[in-house]
Parts: structure tokens; sequence; C-alpha cells
């Protein structure tokens, strides 16, 4: 019993120097520790701060860019991509002005339709690359899709057919079908024949469902002459 009692009062004594070597070492160092702590909160408000800053940012983009979708689907394409000077700001003053916004990053894959409606190309090409394509069946594959179609305009043939197909593989079913025919009529217009043939057959096989499916034994008899 007695041995113990010295255990822990030994244990006590040992607990209270470590406790007095925290308080010893946290008074010595307190400033610098405040310091540390100051900073951390600076970083954790800062970035509240700057989330609540792009939501508003955000909100803003999105306003923006309506009126400029309405002038695209209006087929008013240079207005849409420059603005009107007044109510519309366009496309390429939305990616400028809202730069770190998804708004911005979607306003870029309508300036390049906007340039691949205008026949201009190489603009085209310049913004749909730099859109970031998301995690979905439609939208994305399409701007893949685009980007492959003006590739094969700038007589980049090979290497549009090659993104027409990637944007088949990302796309919804009765949407790769159609990509994966463009492809196709790309490998036609190169003389590669059996390339075209084994989407065509792929398309017959796998997409029923889609309306070029009518079409596919039309097309398989055409390269296989």
């Amino acid at each position: 019993m007695a041995k113990n009692k010295n255990n822990n009062k030994e244990e006590a004594i040992a607990l209270d120097v470590e406790l007095r070597k925290s308080e010893a070492f946290i008074e010595k160092h307190l400033k610098k520790i405040l310091i540390v702590l100051a900073a951390v909160i600076v970083v954790v408000a800062g970035f509240f701060i700057y989330k609540n800053h792009m939501e508003s940012v955000e909100a803003e983009a999105q306003g923006a860019i309506a009126k400029a979708q309405a002038q695209f689907y209006q087929e008013q394409y240079e207005t849409a991509l420059n603005g009107d000077g007044a109510a519309s700001k366009g496309f390429l003053n939305i990616i400028s002005d809202y730069s770190s916004t998804e708004t911005a990053n979607l306003a870029k894959l309508y300036a390049g339709l906007s340039y691949y409606n205008l026949k201009k190309y190489e603009d085209a090409v310049k913004y749909l690359e730099e859109f970031d394509p998301k995690d979905d069946k439609s939208i994305s594959p399409t701007a893949v899709a685009a980007l492959g179609n003006c590739y094969v305009q700038l007589d980049q043939k090979e290497k549009g057919a090659e993104t027409l197909l990637k944007a088949a593989k990302q796309a919804d079913s009765n949407l790769s079908a159609v990509f994966m025919v463009q492809a196709a009529i790309v490998y036609e217009g190169l003389g590669q024949n059996d390339k075209a043939l084994g989407i065509y057959n792929d398309v017959k096989a796998n997409y029923q469902t889609s309306p070029l499916y009518q079409e596919m034994d039309k097309y398989i008899e055409r390269v296989s002459k």
C-alpha cells in the first residue's frame, strides 16, 4: 500500500512538472503562438470571405451571360461575343471580367460555338480548347465534338475524327451515335473505309435506339463497295 502511495505521489509530481513546463513554454512563446493563431484565423476567415465574394461574383456573371445567351440563340453571334455596349456584356467580356467563375468557363464554350458559326475556326478552337469540360453526358461532350468539327474545317481531319470519337465516349447513347457517324464520315473522306466500316457496324450493333440506326445499312453498303 505504501508503495502504491509513493508511486501515485511520484506520478503526480511528474505530471505537475510537465504542466509547469507546458505553462512556461506557452508563456515564453505566447506572442509567437498568438501570431500563428491570428494567421490561421486570417486564412480561414479569408477563405469564407472569398467564398462569399465568389458566390456574389458568380451570381453577377450568371446575370450577365443570360443576355448573351439570348443573342446567341437569336443567331446574333457578333453581338453575343462582344456585347451591345449597353445591356449585354458579351461572352468575351464575361470571360475576362469573371475569369474565376464557372460562368466564365461556360462563356468560353459559347464563344467557341459563336466563332464556329461565324466560320472563324481558329478563334473557335482557341476558346473550345480553353473550355474545361465537366462530368456530364451532354454539354461537355458537345463541346468536345464542336472542337473536333473545327479541326476538320481546319483540314486537321485525322485529329478531328479522333476528337469526335473522344466526344462519343463521353456522351449519352444518342449523342454518341451522332458523333461516331460524324467521325466515320471524316474517315470516309480520308479514304479510310475500314475505320468507317468499323464505326458504322458498331452503331448498328449497339445503338438501336438512335435515330441514325435506320441509316446504317446504307452507310455500311457504301463503304463496303
